[in-house]
């Protein structure tokens, strides 16, 4: 009797022991094998971040990135639309720079990576970018920094050379220290070139605009643009300068008209940012060997675009996406980023130290070593604030200047837009 008790009690331990080996077994097995997850990833724009996920999804055997990839507009509204509704958001998602404040509103739809140890890489980036990325209080962040737009002046040496200019970049840049240096640079082309300084009164607008700390609005939504030394009215009065003086063209960016432009030499400078350097090597061939570039007046400088990687709060791999999100914007990689032909330039500080960095050789540029430049622009910046409505804003200045180039009084297309901003600010 006592020995058939006992061998019971002993097939119960065994069992037990078994059920439990097995069960360590399967969390194991769950732990390091990620065969299961499929993370869905919505881009914009080139940024050759599908070269980066082989390299990810190597490294990470069984783990999974998919990468939707769509027009600037149609992405934020998309991801915007997938929000509202609770459903439909991927994994991660870029958001630009401009669109962020917007998506700032939709807090609770968000995951905050404070919460998952974002902090503890905090020191890896631009201070100034990383505070763009949290909430008007400062605990909660929405996104890891991806590039940055620094902006430098990008300058024809033919039409300079053929101005009686200097072309080095360190003379170009001794002689152009303020905007009143730009307008009689600008001038000496006109008169001995027949070529205007500027694409477009927009790049005017924008060298003031792009450096604003504040412009439209403040944090608590007010607007701000009737204010005395409000940067925006700065900025559109500066381009109404450039313009009266006849140094601007007709050249909208992006369009087939402006890229011809770029590569022809029809205007002398663009005043532009860090990813406008790939996209001239890819699209304007005939235009290699006759650009420079050479750091813009203080005043005139700023950040024009750069992303952040968000998680929308619907994932069901809230670790794993940021586990890759914190992989793909480290240092390293955002200077695989940067040798890419996207050439998304570095929010990552310790990347300007890196040797590397430093004797890159840009042939499209004559063999200049271009990135330093960047590197120095990147470090001026502060913070900036934009607003959730910034782009709809922004836009009625950006109509009212097309419509001064075209003829219209600029004090009277101030105040109309003005009103058109104030209807936007009312929405």
């Amino acid at each position: 009797m006592k020995t058939s008790k006992w061998l019971l009690m002993f097939v119960v331990i065994l069992a037990a022991v078994f059920t439990l080996a097995a069960c360590n077994n399967e969390e194991a097995s769950s732990e390091g094998n990620n065969e299961d997850v499929e993370l869905t990833f919505w881009t914009f724009g080139a940024t050759n971040y599908e070269e980066l996920v082989k390299a990810y999804e190597k490294e990470n055997p069984g783990v999974t990135v998919e990468i939707r990839t769509s027009e600037n507009a149609d992405h934020h509204n998309s991801l915007f639309t997938a929000l509202s509704a609770g459903t439909g958001a991927p994994d991660l998602a870029m958001v630009e720079i401009d669109q962020l404040d917007r998506f700032k509103e939709a807090e609770d739809r968000f995951v905050n990576l404070y919460d998952i140890g974002a902090e503890e890489i905090q020191s890896d980036f631009l201070d100034w970018k990383w505070q763009i990325g949290e909430n008007n209080e400062g605990n909660f962040l929405f996104g890891l920094p991806t590039d940055i737009g620094p902006k430098v002046m990008f300058y024809r040496t033919d039409l300079f050379e053929e101005a009686g200019l200097p072309t080095d970049p360190d003379e170009v840049q001794d002689l152009i220290q303020s905007k009143e240096d730009l307008i009689q640079v600008g001038e000496t082309i006109k008169e001995e070139t027949g070529k205007p300084l500027v694409d477009s009164m927009e790049m005017v607008y924008r060298a003031v605009i792009d450096g604003a700390e504040e412009s439209f609005y403040d944090e608590e939504g007010n607007l701000l643009v009737e204010e005395d030394g409000n940067a925006v009215k700065e900025a559109y009065d500066l381009a109404v300068e450039f313009n009266e003086h006849g140094l601007v063209g007709a050249y909208e960016m992006w369009t087939p008209e402006w890229g011809d432009a770029v590569n022809s030499g029809d205007f002398a400078i663009e005043m532009g940012a860090a990813w406008l350097k790939g996209w001239m090597s890819d699209n304007a061939p005939e235009a290699e060997d006759k650009f420079r570039i050479a750091k813009l007046p203080e005043e005139l400088a700023g950040n024009w675009g750069g992303s952040y990687i968000t998680i929308p709060g619907e994932t069901d791999y809230e670790e794993e996406a940021y586990k890759f999100a914190k992989w793909l914007t480290s240092p390293d990689n955002q200077l695989e980023s940067f040798k890419s032909d996207a050439g998304l330039f570095p929010s990552t500080p310790e990347v300007y130290e890196r040797e590397e960095f430093k004797e890159m050789e840009d042939d499209y540029f004559g063999g200049q070593k271009t990135s330093q430049y960047f590197a120095d622009a990147a470090t001026d910046i502060s913070f900036i604030y934009k607003g959730s409505k910034y782009t709809p804003t922004q836009d009625e200045v950006l109509n009212a200047l097309q419509n001064v180039y075209d003829g219209a009084d600029p004090d009277k297309e101030w105040e109309e837009a003005v009103q058109r901003m104030k209807d936007v600010a009312a929405r």
